[in-house]
């Protein structure tokens, strides 16, 4: 594949990561199912930005593979990121968006084990920025690597397990202003 080929690739993966983000948000505050807000993603959100040409379209598929993968593996999703995070900010404290963007890197990381460790943590690194100006992408970084080095410590390098104390969230800002 030619570089502008990856390039385009890799900006419908990004859009699909932010539509992902934003379904996942919508399911969790409304209690929606995967499906239908899929079906309204892709019909009316995604559709109009691609006609401003302010967004590439996602992939669709891999939107798809995020939102199911994330809304079937919930509950063992979170439980992993409740792990990661410290006993003073637990996932109940952590705002709606955050927790999408948590959820949806954690799915990568978790299922899909062709994209490497690092590309996932920097993609939700970065779409959090989209989000937050605080300190949120900080504490996006620390669970999604503490989760990596749990799942794929050999992907992430020598001396991958992390040590005690390394609970995610002191000191964090969770989204909310406190």
């Amino acid at each position: 594949m030619s570089a502008p080929g990856k390039e385009r690739r890799a900006g419908r993966r990004g859009a699909a990561r932010l539509a992902a983000v934003q379904a996942l948000y919508e399911m969790d505050i409304a209690g929606a199912k995967a499906d239908p807000v899929l079906v309204e993603f892709m019909q009316s959100r995604w559709k109009s930005a691609a006609e401003d040409g302010d967004a590439p379209p996602p992939d669709v598929y891999f939107l798809g593979v995020l939102v199911r993968g994330v809304d079937g593996r919930l509950e063992e999703i979170d439980a992993m990121i409740g792990d990661a995070l410290s006993e003073d900010w637990p996932m109940d404290r952590l705002e709606a968006v955050l927790k999408a963007i948590l959820r949806a890197g954690a799915y990568e990381l978790l299922a899909l084990g062709d994209i490497p460790p690092k590309v996932v943590i920097n993609e939700y690194v970065n779409l959090t920025h989209a989000f937050f100006a605080g300190n949120e992408a900080g504490l996006v970084n620390a669970v999604l690597d503490h989760l990596a080095r749990s799942l794929r410590s050999a992907e992430m390098g020598e001396g991958a397990e992390m040590g005690e104390g390394a609970e995610m969230g002191e000191g964090e800002d969770n989204g909310q202003g406190r």
